[in-house]
């Protein structure tokens, strides 16, 4: 299986004070690949930096063959990264459908046909459409924030802390309509998480972060029995 994303020694930080401080590892085209770690260890920093809307200060990234390190966010959306950001960050003014149509923004023009086939593995925002996105709960706008990303039918899914905040009913149904858009869509991801059981469920395989480093990848065994240790809780 060819690799779909590779890093290689890749920096970042805000201003003067660095937060990756070399991460080095690669996935394979149509892997979960899980990433775990404390708060502060540069878990969002890290999406942030694969995706484009923070620049690497050092190192490279490397998608689909392709060097995007210097590119802009929107041109990796347009290579086919997609993230689905810490906070959701959907439009709260703005109706369901509207949020799903700032999906479509990347492409050369406005096709409901993708978000019509989106709404498909998503039955819980049908008849949400209309209702403004700062109206629903939290799990809904998470279910939101996930179909608007795959609107731009990315190859890969960047998808940071999602069970934050969620009651555990929507965490489930999010678990079974990830598993059910891996087949159908194809996709490969990346998510961020703590939350053990979510990522245990989803993930290939899990990679330890530490300080802004990939310090090495979880034993499955120790997953599957919560007993990973306190540095990567």
């Amino acid at each position: 299986m060819s690799t779909l994303l590779e890093t290689t020694d890749l920096r970042a930080g805000y201003g003067r004070v660095p937060i990756l401080s070399g991460v080095n590892f690669a996935m394979a085209e149509g892997e979960f690949l899980g990433i775990l770690g404390h708060n502060g260890m540069g878990k969002t920093t890290l999406m942030r930096t694969i995706m484009g809307s923070l620049p690497a200060s050092g190192g490279t990234v490397h998608f689909g063959g392709t060097d995007v390190t210097r590119m802009a966010a929107h041109q990796r959306s347009r290579l086919g990264l997609g993230l689905v950001p810490q906070g959701r960050e959907i439009f709260p003014a703005l109706t369901v459908m509207e949020n799903l149509r700032m999906g479509l923004a990347a492409a050369k023009r406005e096709d409901r046909g993708v978000i019509d086939g989106v709404l498909e593995d998503f039955p819980r925002l049908v008849r949400l459409l209309d209702r403004r996105g700062g109206a629903l709960s939290g799990g809904e706008q998470q279910l939101l924030a996930l179909a608007r990303c795959l609107c731009a039918r990315p190859k890969l899914i960047l998808l940071d802390e999602p069970t934050e905040g969620i009651q555990p009913s929507i965490i489930e149904e999010m678990i079974e309509t990830l598993k059910i858009l891996r087949e159908r869509w194809s996709l490969s991801m990346i998510i961020v998480e703590q939350n053990l059981d979510f990522i245990t469920s989803l993930s290939d395989r899990v990679l330890n972060i530490q300080k802004g480093r990939i310090t090495g990848e979880i034993d499955r065994e120790a997953l599957l029995s919560g007993n990973v240790g306190m540095e990567v809780a």
